[in-house]
C-alpha cells in the first residue's frame, strides 16, 4: 500500500571503516542525490541545504528517544502563539482609556513624552487620539473589551489580559526578535525552540514546532525566518514553517513510479553514508540530519493527513468561518487546533496586518474581520474538546501603540501596551496590571517581556533559570541575565 511506511530502523552497516571512508572520499552526497533522484532525496537535500527545519526523533516504528523532564509538575502540555503582527492598538482592542476619550485632539503633556523613545513622531507636534470603538463591560467577569472584537468578548470569562506589558525595541523587525528570542540581536534561540530543547517533541511524525502565517487588514511588515531559528541550540529544535496556501511542503508527494520501499532505501543509504561520515568527523549536526531524513520521510504520510480537512464537522468550519485551505488565519487557527490535538509541542500563527500609522479605525476594523471570530473559535473549539486545560494561548504582538495621533493613526510603542493569555494554568475572566491615565507607562504590575517568557516556561513545568545552553563560555538562557519572574498573580 502507498500510504504504509515501512520499517525505517538502521540496518547494520555492511562496510568497514576504510571502505565507508574511501566511499566519502569518492562520491559527495550531491553525487549520490543526482544518481538515487526519488523525490525524497530532493526533499532531503532541500532541507539540509536551506535552514536546519526539521526537529528530530527516533527511527519509525521504534520507541521514542528518551526525552528531557520537566523540571516540575506542568500545567500545559502546548502553547499556541497568536501573534497579531504589526502591533495592535490597546486603546482599540483591550484597555479602555476615558482620559484619551476627554482630551481627543489636545497636546499630549510633555512631562510624558520628553526623552522618551517614539519610531516616527519624533519631533513632531504630539497630540492625543481618544479611542476609536466603544469599549463594553464582557462576560460575567465585565472585562473591558472593544466592540471592534465581538467573538473575543464572547470569551471574555476565558482570557487574561496583562495591561502593563514592557518591551525594549521599537521597530518592528528586532521587536520581534525581541518578543521570541528575549534578544536584541539576532542568532539566539526563539521561545518554541527552547521549549523542544526543554521538553523534546511529543510527536514522532510532525515537527515540534511549526509556524503559519497569514496576511490582510493592513500594512503586513515581513516577517524573517529568525524568528524560529534554533539559534546556537541545535538544528533539530529549528522551528519549521508550513505553507498557507497549495502544498504544506514543497516536494512532499512521491512522483509517479517511485515506491515507499524505493524511498526507504534511499533513505537508508544516505543515513548509512551519514553514520560513515560520523564516525570519521564526530559532529552533531550529522545525527540531527540522519533524524532528519528520517522524520522527513514519515511526513510524506502525515502531513496529507494533517492538512485533510474532509472529515472536520462542517458546523466546525462554520465556527470558525474558514475554507480549508484557503491560506486565512481562520484557515490557519483550524490547522493549529489539528496540531494541537497531534502533539505539537509550539504552533505560532503569524497574521501580518495590525501596523496601523494611519487609518487605525478602519484598520483596526479590517484586521478583526480577519482575527477574531477565528480566536474566539479556537478557544471554543479547544474547551469543548477537552484541551484547553493543558494549552496556552498567546495572543498579542511585538508592542503596542502611541496615546497621541500620527495623523488619524497611532506609532509604535513599548512603554505600555495589552495583550492576552487563555488556557491552562492561568486565571480567566481577569485583568492584570494597568497604564497610566494616558495609557503612556505601564503604571502598576509592570510585565517584562522576559516576565511572560519565565511564566510561560513555568506554566510548561520548566524553572526558567535552569533551563540553560553553554554557549561562548556561558549558561545561555531564554530570559538572559537580566532579572526575570514568573507573575505568579496570574497563575490560577
Amino acid at each position: 500500500m502507498k500510504n504504509e511506511l515501512p520499517d525505517l530502523r538502521m540496518k547494520p552497516l555492511a562496510l568497514t571503516p576504510g571502505q565507508a571512508h574511501s566511499i566519502l572520499l569518492q562520491q559527495t552526497r550531491r553525487k549520490f542525490l543526482t544518481s538515487a533522484f526519488g523525490s525524497l532525496g530532493s526533499l532531503a537535500f532541500g532541507l539540509m541545504a536551506g535552514p536546519k527545519l526539521l526537529a528530530a526523533t527516533g527511527p519509525a516504528g521504534a520507541p521514542r528517544a528518551s526525552v528531557p523532564a520537566p523540571h516540575f509538575r506542568p500545567k500545559v502540555k502546548r502553547v499556541i502563539h497568536l501573534c497579531m503582527a504589526g502591533g495592535p492598538s490597546q486603546f482599540e482592542t483591550l484597555e479602555f482609556k476615558p482620559v484619551l476619550e476627554q482630551n481627543n485632539g489636545k497636546p499630549m503633556p510633555e512631562s510624558f513624552t520628553k526623552g522618551q523613545p517614539i519610531a516616527q513622531l519624533q519631533g513632531k507636534s504630539l497630540r492625543v487620539l481618544g479611542p476609536q470603538f466603544k469599549f463594553n463591560a464582557s462576560g460575567q467577569s465585565g472585562l473591558e473589551i472593544s466592540e471592534a472584537l465581538p467573538y473575543i468578548q464572547q470569551v471574555a470569562d476565558e482570557i487574561c489580559i496583562i495591561r502593563s506589558m514592557v518591551t525594549e525595541q521599537i521597530n518592528h523587525d528586532p521587536a520581534h526578535t525581541f518578543f521570541n528570542t528575549g534578544s536584541r540581536a539576532a542568532g539566539y534561540p526563539s521561545m518554541g525552540s527552547w521549549m523542544l530543547y526543554g521538553l523534546g517533541s511529543m510527536n514522532d511524525s510532525l515537527p515540534g514546532f511549526i509556524v503559519l502565517t497569514s496576511a490582510g487588514g493592513g500594512q503586513g511588515q515581513p516577517i524573517a525566518s529568525r524568528q524560529w531559528s534554533s539559534g546556537f541550540l541545535p538544528g533539530k529544535y529549528q522551528g519549521v514553517k508550513l505553507n498557507s496556501f497549495g502544498e504544506p511542503i514543497y516536494y512532499l508527494d512521491s512522483p509517479d513510479g517511485v515506491s515507499n520501499e524505493c524511498q526507504s532505501e534511499v533513505v537508508q543509504a544516505i543515513n548509512q553514508l551519514n553514520e560513515a561520515h560520523a564516525n570519521v568527523v564526530d559532529h552533531p549536526d550529522v545525527a540531527d540530519r540522519i533524524a532528519q531524513y528520517e522524520l522527513a520521510f514519515r511526513m510524506q504520510t502525515s502531513v496529507p493527513e494533517l492538512t485533510d480537512f474532509s472529515k472536520e464537522d462542517p458546523k466546525t468550519l462554520e465556527l470558525y468561518g474558514c475554507k480549508p485551505g484557503d491560506g486565512s488565519f481562520a484557515g490557519n487557527c483550524l490547522l493549529a487546533r489539528r496540531l494541537a490535538e497531534r502533539g505539537v509541542r509550539f504552533i505560532q500563527l503569524y497574521h501580518r496586518g495590525w501596523d496601523h500609522h494611519g487609518g487605525v479605525k478602519n484598520g483596526v476594523k479590517n484586521v478583526a474581520r480577519l482575527t477574531d471570530r477565528a480566536t474566539a473559535a479556537l478557544i471554543l473549539d479547544l474547551k469543548r474538546r477537552g484541551m484547553l486545560d493543558d494549552t496556552l494561548i498567546v495572543w498579542g504582538g511585538e508592542f503596542g501603540r502611541t496615546p497621541m495621533a500620527q495623523g488619524s493613526g497611532r506609532d509604535h510603542h513599548i512603554k505600555g501596551y495589552s495583550l492576552f493569555l487563555c488556557g491552562g494554568g492561568v486565571k480567566s475572566g481577569f485583568a492584570y496590571g494597568k497604564t497610566d491615565d494616558f495609557g503612556y507607562n505601564a503604571a502598576e504590575n509592570p510585565v517584562h517581556v522576559r516576565d511572560l517568557h519565565a511564566t510561560i516556561l513555568h506554566l510548561l513545568g520548566l524553572d526558567h533559570e535552569r533551563l540553560t545552553f553553554k554557549h561562548q563560555g556561558l549558561d545561555a538562557k531564554l530570559t538572559g541575565v537580566e532579572k526575570s519572574q514568573v507573575i505568579n498573580d496570574i497563575l490560577a
